[in-house]
């Protein structure tokens, strides 16, 4: 590995040093050895795997921290947080020299754990190692994971549960709630805090007139990119809390998140959120009041000779490239889905009704977008009660798509319409297993969801291709992990 140490070179008062405490008895769970040849693992990394991400290896070259973070959780302030069970263990250089963040999850409690314990559980540990490779298979920018393992070491929560250890990776594990803990404990870190930020992770804003006007508008576009694409795989995130979402705009923390099936926007896939505050409806919504509580965070940061009223109205007008970007990307997104052309104006309202039948209809959202990419629209159409409704849909789409290059909006449908999600019921299957040490569904798993675009009938199943029956209860999924 190439080390790259940044984070300890910020002012100490914003993490604390400390080792793993590893589980006892680890064990192989599964290696991502794709992910750590990107990494630059030597042969010798590689074969130590278990040992590192089972917290029994740290390295010379980078001495272990949990980071200090607050956040608006469920709406409301927080307070402190951190990490409370999880280690950055190192900073190192990619294949494309781009620094990234080995986070090691479960790795025993750190003055920011609060009332937890530091462990993670396998069930927790297997849906994020699963969610976080599914989407960077499917373009989003996510975290992702080297390895897990597991343990013969039991952790009580609801009930006993095995322990597990997760080697995540991301392009950043700063969050928007560092800037909100900095501002409410100590504000004086906030200016080298943020020119850190820009120099590690936007560079090209430093040339800008306002290199922090221009930062904060990069980080709004890329959240609202972020959460546009997460609307098109019908992804919910579950907990977008202020301290979940990062300044580069990658997906990070997984609890209980889930992708549609049935297509039901206010889903509550978080049996937590009572009110159904981070529904996949929600989120566009709630990724701006986010980021409207961070800016409030760079007020502090006016230049000397600015008037701090006009800065303020500059930092609103930063937000204001958030609906544009998400909507520009959503609607190019969805057209490319439904196999439109972008420039004709009806091609989004088309598709926005294709949408309101998924819903009526309670239909897959998933495998709706493959059979009309399939052109089995009489499949579609068997499936609705309200038959009118489709073969009005129909009869707009065949017109908008007439006299066009349709090849060629087939092939971007190839490339927009994953054949597979990760379904909960899926990865419960995977969970079930690994609990008895049969690792036979994660990989097979980690392999399908490897090429989501691509037709694999070699691994699917049957039941990776549509929701559980109406008369079987859903997944239900909490945040306790």
């Amino acid at each position: 590995m190439q080390f790259n140490p940044r984070y300890p070179s910020l002012n100490r008062k914003l993490y604390h040093h400390q080792m793993p405490v590893p589980l006892k008895g680890a064990k192989a769970g599964h290696f991502n050895e794709a992910l750590a040849n990107q990494l630059q693992w030597s042969e010798q990394d590689k074969a130590q795997w278990v040992e590192i991400c089972s917290g029994q290896k740290t390295f010379t070259e980078f001495e272990p921290l949990a980071m200090v973070y607050a956040g608006h959780q469920f709406g409301q302030w927080a307070g402190q947080l951190g990490d409370g069970r999880g280690l950055l263990i190192a900073q190192i250089l990619d294949q494309n020299n781009q620094t990234i963040d080995l986070h090691l999850k479960g790795a025993g409690s750190t003055p920011y754990s609060r009332m937890g314990d530091g462990r993670a559980v396998l069930r927790s540990v297997i849906r994020e190692y699963l969610a976080g490779h599914a989407l960077n298979a499917l373009g989003i920018a996510s975290s992702n994971a080297v390895g897990f393992t597991s343990s013969t070491q039991g952790i009580q929560r609801e009930k006993m549960e095995p322990g597990a250890m997760m080697l995540r990776t991301s392009d950043c594990h700063i969050r928007l709630g560092h800037f909100e803990w900095i501002n409410q404990y100590q504000s004086e870190l906030l200016t080298e805090f943020t020119q850190k930020c820009i120099e590690w992770h936007y560079p090209e804003c430093l040339d800008a007139e306002q290199p922090v006007l221009a930062f904060a508008t990069k980080v709004i576009q890329r959240t609202a990119v972020m959460i546009a694409k997460w609307q098109l795989v019908g992804f919910a995130h579950g907990v977008m809390n202020t301290d979940n979402l990062n300044i580069t705009g990658s997906t990070l923390d997984f609890g209980p998140y889930g992708f549609m099936e049935r297509f039901r926007p206010n889903w509550i896939n978080n049996h937590s959120d009572y009110q159904g505050r981070y529904t996949y409806q929600q989120q566009p919504s709630i990724g701006h009041w986010n980021l409207w509580q961070w800016l409030n965070n760079l007020v502090p940061l006016c230049p000397t000779d600015y008037d701090k009223e006009h800065w303020k109205q500059d930092l609103v007008a930063c937000l204001e490239h958030y609906e544009p970007t998400f909507l520009e990307h959503y609607k190019h997104g969805l057209n490319q889905k439904m196999g439109l052309p972008s420039f004709h104006k009806d091609s989004f309202d088309c598709g926005m009704a294709f949408l309101r039948i998924l819903q009526s209809e309670q239909l897959d959202y998933t495998q709706s977008f493959i059979r009309l990419q399939n052109k089995q629209f009489e499949l579609i159409k068997d499936d609705c009660l309200d038959r009118r409704q489709f073969e009005s849909f129909l009869a707009q789409y065949e017109s908008i798509r007439a006299n066009q290059e349709t090849d060629e909006l087939d092939a971007e449908m190839l490339k927009a319409n994953p054949q597979y999600i990760l379904r909960n019921h899926m990865a419960q299957k995977a969970i079930e297993l690994a609990e008895q040490d049969d690792f036979s569904e994660v990989n097979r798993l980690f392999e399908l969801l490897s090429q989501p675009y691509t037709k694999q009938t070699d691994l699917e199943q049957a039941e990776d291709l549509a929701p559980l029956p109406s008369d079987v209860p859903e997944v239900m999924v909490s945040c306790s992990s």
